[in-house]
């Protein structure tokens, strides 16, 4: 069976070629988005035995530098594979916090349960998340609206070319000092309809992070870039072109009666940790939230009736981004001059206060890391 939690112990390799607090310091003024990487990495591996069980064994914290993977890994092959995204935030006090990486744990479990990948005991996933923004803690930046985002992942390590799951898989930890995710100050954003790609299919792997679903969304990004976007919208086109999500993050409606609504689960969303924290804190101030089918259709409508007020969008990564344009081949949602809502700002400063301790966690939310 699978080895229990009070069996693991971080162990430490530190690195003998640490970033100096000179060389930390520069980078850390203008850290920018996944550019730079701590001087560490949390490593748990994985071993499957021949009753169907395995263990997780070798917990450690080493230092960051490639991976040695043998050429006929399962990761390489079949892309057997899935990530997480949280962030650990400078509180003022100067300690370091997380905001629900139990969420982020279970959700990875659910993704490896449909890449046939192991369950990672929680426990496990907190403690590697914390022995390593230990380690590594003056890594954590101190700037308005600066983090250092955290990417749990776990790969299939097994040398073996048969089409079947990984006995042998690795979970490990890096962490990014992060500034704005768009860059600069923040303003709506311009959003291209993808017509001819999909990111995900029904029965697919929509709903869980891995790395095939944003390898599927590339091409499409390009062609949102070349046409002055920053983000692509995917659509649905066998349900009336339901809106999805974006090519990482999740949206929501404002309507002018102050409700909000977002698009249901559908099996090909992704159920983003800040999307089920954006839908309770609207609850909280008595919003009306729904979770249903919105069409381009009724987006377009909505506009331009004036039912539709605001649209922002939503992730780990950018938290919460206003959207002002939605931009496809002969026609226009929107204004690319538009303002972010109101309803849009007061959510983002309410989740990034507590995020960064200056607004009250209600919801028992924030974990201290170190």
């Amino acid at each position: 069976m699978t080895q229990t939690v009070s069996e693991l112990e971080f162990t430490q390799q530190l690195s003998a070629t640490p970033k100096s607090a000179e060389e930390r310091a520069a980078i850390l003024a203008n850290p920018g988005f996944g550019k730079y990487f701590t001087d560490h990495t949390a490593v748990v591996d994985f071993t499957a035995t021949a009753d169907g069980g395995g263990s997780w064994h070798d917990a450690r914290i080493e230092p960051y530098g490639p991976i040695s993977l043998d050429p006929a890994a399962g990761v390489l092959h079949y892309g057997q594979e899935i990530f997480e995204g949280l962030k650990a935030y400078r509180h003022a006090d100067g300690s370091v916090w997380t905001f629900r990486p139990e969420a982020n744990a279970a959700r990875l479990n659910r993704s490896a349960a449909r890449l046939a990948l192991p369950q990672l005991p929680e426990k496990v996933f907190l403690d590697a998340v914390t022995a390593l923004v230990k380690v590594d803690a003056e890594w954590v930046p101190s700037g308005d609206g600066e983090s250092l985002y955290l990417r749990p992942f776990m790969i299939a390590t097994e040398a073996f070319l048969g089409v079947r799951a990984a006995r042998e898989v690795s979970f490990r930890v890096i962490a990014s000092p992060a500034g704005n995710y768009f860059g600069g100050e923040l303003k709506p954003v311009s959003i291209w309809i993808s017509r001819e790609y999909a990111r995900a299919g029904r029965g697919g792997t929509g709903a869980a992070k891995c790395g095939g679903n944003y390898a599927a969304s590339l091409l499409p990004q390009i062609e949102a870039e070349q046409n002055g976007c920053q983000q692509v919208l995917f659509l649905d086109p066998f349900n009336n072109d339901a809106i999805e999500e974006l090519g990482g993050m999740n949206v929501f409606f404002v309507f002018k009666d102050g409700s909000l609504v977002t698009p249901a689960l559908s099996g090909s969303i992704l159920e983003g940790v800040t999307r089920s924290s954006v839908i309770q804190l609207a609850k909280d101030r008595g919003l009306t939230v729904t979770e249903r089918t919105i069409t381009l259709d009724e987006w377009r409508d909505g506009v331009a009736s004036g039912d539709i007020t605001e649209v922002f969008a939503c992730g780990t990564a950018a938290v919460i981004t206003p959207i002002g344009m939605l931009r496809g081949k002969g026609e226009e949602i929107g204004s690319a001059d538009a303002k972010a809502g109101e309803v849009t700002l007061s959510i983002r400063e309410q989740l990034l206060g507590i995020q960064t301790g200056a607004v009250e966690d209600t919801h028992g939310w924030l974990r201290r890391l170190a």
